[in-house]
């Protein structure tokens, strides 16, 4: 009985350290769904979600998040007034994310340091890579001349190098006969 007990104890230790707190899973869920339009601290494709929390309702905000155009649709003035204010564009439906989708990514942004929220979740390369254009004969003949030797020099070399163990096993043949 008391080593079921202490199983059961540690079965549920070990799955409460294994669940992710809800700031980690809202910071998951807006780094993969929000952070291409959405910065915390300022404006982007979408409005700045610093104190979204203090400005709108969490049925507000989960309503908004389903479908932002059906909310403009039925005339609601903030849903209206935030479309117009950011060019017309649309947010996207996310209406597979339930209540505590929404509320853990709420949950993050309460949370979240405003100078951790100026650097971006995915960066852009820091310098331009060359573009890389396939080799062609005209341009890069002497490198397929060095290929080709260095390839052939390799065969021709293991070539010698099995007619001479060929020939020293006839070699140690013939002795022991």
């Amino acid at each position: 009985m008391k080593k079921l007990l202490f199983l059961s104890f540690l079965t549920a230790m070990s799955v409460a350290a294994l669940a992710a707190p809800p700031a980690e899973e809202g910071k998951t869920i807006f780094a993969t769904r929000c952070a291409s339009c959405h910065n915390l601290t300022k404006n982007m494709t979408g409005p700045a979600l610093a104190g979204v929390h203090e400005r709108r309702s969490i049925e507000w905000i989960m309503s908004f998040i389903r479908s932002s155009q059906t909310m403009v649709k039925s005339g609601d003035t903030t849903a209206v007034a935030l479309f117009q204010k950011f060019n017309n564009i649309p947010m996207p439906d996310h209406k597979d994310l339930s209540d505590a989708d929404i509320k853990s990514i709420v949950d993050y942004i309460k949370t979240a340091k405003p100078e951790a929220a100026e650097k971006p979740l995915f960066a852009k390369p820091t310098r331009l890579r060359p573009s890389y254009t396939p080799l062609s004969w005209a341009k890069d003949s002497n490198f397929f001349i060095i290929y080709l030797s260095v390839v052939g020099f390799l065969v021709a070399s293991m070539v010698a190098w099995v007619y001479v163990k060929e020939l020293e096993r006839k070699a140690a043949a013939s002795k022991a006969t």
